[in-house]
């Protein structure tokens, strides 16, 4: 989020001075014992007034680095705290007249107060105008723990609750995502290896298993009415059941055997003609289905489209909003490819590459065959306004759970690959992943996260993410800060 510069006064060269000085010290440290005095500024008069007379930048969000003009100051960081907003602001530096700190997360209110001296009993210096706080995208989680076995049961309940009993609980398998398109306040979830259907309802805040019949069912999605559920199964046998329909009439409850195939993890509907394709990645292969026709022939067959590179890896289709192309996830083998739409032939071309390396998984942004995946397993089309505004043909990023990496990626039109959260600062530790909410890359970690799901009213991501038994949200800070934990 760009800041807003502030004009220029007749002390302001002097003040960007010391600014600059500031960070080139390391005063923005992120260690607060490597926070020192500074001999050079007057100490702190305790019988005098403190006053802040301006600061600058004038608006940012969480971690925007601020500096305070002001008197009596003193030259012990020590001695001296900053609010915004009523939150406290992280590592700060004392030069007399004036101040170096971070924004804190969720300073909505924006007012500034600095404290000097005895905490008991401070002098207090406020500015006369507020900070612009400007939200920020940051992660935090929806529902789920952790506990200390790392064997909390599969459970049904709320998002939260004072009572750990009542929480709803388990999400440590590979997990996809898919919200119900006549109704944004469901979305569907399934986990590998889990015969369960569940339900994240959003209008009371809980989470339900819905089914507990499938056998590894890996994916969602639904008609292009949505009048009719799509899930599909992994199994070893080759006459077992792969795609299965459900009818919103029968509250997804009944069960229609579409296709049977060894192996298939993804089921995916093209949005604008209805043909269903899927895959049976034991060799390779993807086949159509004319979901179209079976509504009027229950005898339609399965048409075979042809096999991709590296049979006998999973891989899964997710289809362009416009239909006219998907993209083709090699999850195993950590590349990802492309296959246009044949408009008169409706059916998919054979795909091509657009990201990644065949068979050389690593980590590293970049464009085409330069970027490196780690079994990108999951993505979403998510439209992007300057795209729009540009006139662009594609107004579509895809972003994607990069599992072993450990992040959320974005993939553009154009194929160039960007870490958008994910693997968040070093000063923690020096892995790549964990559990921390905050900034999406200058603090939020994954564990494997897998399922992504994207709600375009509200702007916001859900991610399952596997090894931390949790659903994460990625969205504009929350004004309640009780739902950030």
């Amino acid at each position: 989020m760009r800041t807003k510069q502030i004009a220029a006064n007749n002390g302001f060269l002097n003040r960007l001075i010391w600014a600059i000085t500031v960070l080139i010290l390391g005063f923005g440290s992120c260690k607060n014992d490597n926070i020192g005095s500074i001999s050079e500024g007057v100490p702190f008069d305790p019988s005098q007034p403190v006053v802040v007379s301006d600061f600058a930048p004038k608006s940012g969000g969480m971690g925007q680095r601020l500096v305070i003009y002001g008197k009596n100051f003193g030259n012990d960081p020590k001695n001296v705290q900053v609010f915004i907003g009523g939150k406290k602001a992280v590592e700060i530096n004392a030069l007399g007249e004036s101040l170096y700190c971070l924004v804190p997360k969720q300073a909505f209110k924006g007012d500034i107060e600095v404290r000097v001296g005895a905490q008991e009993k401070p002098v207090i210096g406020k500015a006369q105008e507020p900070f612009d706080y400007q939200r920020k995208l940051v992660v935090s989680t929806l529902a789920g723990y952790r506990n200390s076995r790392g064997d909390e049961p599969w459970k049904d309940g709320k998002f939260k609750d004072a009572d750990q009993n009542k929480m709803a609980s388990g999400f440590w398998l590979s997990s996809f995502m898919k919200f119900d398109p006549l109704n944004p306040k469901h979305l569907w979830m399934t986990f590998d290896n889990n015969n369960g259907l569940y339900l994240i309802n959003f209008e009371d805040s809980t989470i339900t298993k819905k089914r507990s019949d499938f056998d590894r069912p890996r994916s969602v999605d639904f008609s292009v009415d949505g009048n009719y559920m799509i899930v599909s199964q992994d199994r070893g046998g080759e006459n077992d059941e792969s795609t299965l329909l459900f009818s919103r009439a029968r509250n997804f409850l009944d069960k229609e055997v579409l296709t049977r195939s060894k192996q298939c993890n993804g089921a995916s509907i093209h949005p604008v003609n209805g043909e269903m394709y899927f895959n049976s990645y034991a060799k390779g292969e993807f086949y159509r289905f004319d979901l179209n026709q079976y509504f009027t022939d229950k005898t339609t067959k399965a048409e075979f489209l042809y096999v991709i590179q590296d049979p006998q890896w999973e891989y899964r289709a997710l289809i362009h909003p416009s239909g006219n192309y998907a993209y083709i996830l090699v999850i195993n083998q950590g590349y990802i490819m492309r296959a246009d739409y044949n408009w008169e032939k409706k059916r998919f071309n054979q795909p091509y590459l657009v990201c990644g390396k065949v068979r050389e998984s690593g980590y590293k942004d970049g464009v085409g065959s330069s970027a490196r995946v780690n079994e990108p397993y999951q993505g979403v089309f998510v439209k992007n306004q300057t795209y729009v505004e540009a006139g662009k043909p594609d107004q579509y990023d895809f972003y994607f759970t990069d599992q072993m990496n450990h992040a959320i990626r974005v993939l553009t039109p154009e194929g160039a690959v960007t870490t958008f959260a994910g693997r968040g600062s070093s000063s923690l530790n020096s892995n790549p992943y964990g559990y921390v909410n905050g900034d999406l890359r200058e603090e939020a970690r994954f564990d494997r996260p897998s399922g992504i799901a994207y709600n375009e009213q509200e702007g916001a991501f859900y991610i399952g993410d596997r090894e931390n038994r949790r659903i994460r949200k990625i969205a504009l800070e929350e004004m309640d800060e009780n739902n950030q934990d």
